[in-house]
């Protein structure tokens, strides 16, 4: 199996060049891409400091279109998955064996990294709002989703030749996971944690929740069926630490 690591980057030079080197420890020799969606405090440099592959956005235009961009590099590589995770250091590079694995293992096209809402290190309105777009998710998508704002995800070939959000920004991964479910694909969940610490969040609580309630009245209304392949996908696959 032949994988792709996307980061899609915003003003994100001060820790990028230690997660490309925990990346590396982890999973050794693999492809790193990073995103620089219009930055502007020198990221670029960051990346090319560790010489990790770089496309870049000349403006900033959303998490949603640095993940279109990787995904169009992941096709024109003919990998067989990309897995994409957030460039401030919230997502811990150990766990990119466990996805592999449970996509070697075969059933899913795409994986989550299911976080635990219960061990506490989720801040409670973080939790609270991802229970509900998860919820919704799920009811929209036709299948579990146990943590639809996860952006730490493997997107395998299938999906990456056939899913295509019309969303730009942070509605981007919910679109996704919906139109996944609509086709027919199946979604599991690798369990991983989150660190919070003190990473600077670029979601707008008022815009982007606009944006998700906006993606939700689209599928409702339209409510296209699901693909005749369809099935209900387990919404977990374990994965050793």
């Amino acid at each position: 199996m032949t994988y792709l690591i996307a980061i899609p980057a915003f003003n994100a030079a001060a820790a990028l060049p230690g997660l490309v080197t925990r990346i590396r420890h982890f999973v050794p020799g693999i492809e790193i891409l990073v995103v620089d969606d219009g930055s502007t405090d020198g990221t670029a440099d960051a990346v090319r400091s560790v010489g990790a592959g770089l496309l870049q956005h000349q403006h900033n235009r959303g998490k949603g279109e640095a993940l279109r961009t990787a995904f169009a590099e992941a096709v024109r590589l003919n990998v067989d998955a990309v897995v994409h995770l957030d460039a401030d250091g919230q997502h811990e590079p150990e766990y990119l064996p466990a996805f592999f694995a449970a996509f070697e293992r075969g059933g899913f096209d795409v994986l989550i990294g299911t976080r635990d809402f219960h061990s506490g290190g989720m801040p409670f309105l973080r939790r609270l709002t991802n229970r509900w777009t998860s919820w919704w998710v799920s009811r929209m998508a036709g299948t579990a989703v146990a943590d639809s704002q996860s952006g730490y995800r493997l997107i395998g070939r299938r999906a990456l030749t056939s899913i295509d959000p019309i969303s730009h920004r942070y509605d981007f991964e919910s679109e996704y996971l919906i139109r996944a479910g609509l086709a027919g694909l199946s979604i599991g969940a690798v369990p991983i944690s989150t660190v919070y610490g003190g990473q600077i969040s670029f979601i707008n609580p008022f815009r982007d929740t606009w944006r998700f309630i906006r993606l939700v009245r689209q599928f409702w209304f339209s409510r296209p069926r699901r693909g005749k392949d369809s099935r209900m996908a387990s919404p977990t696959a374990s994965g050793s630490r």
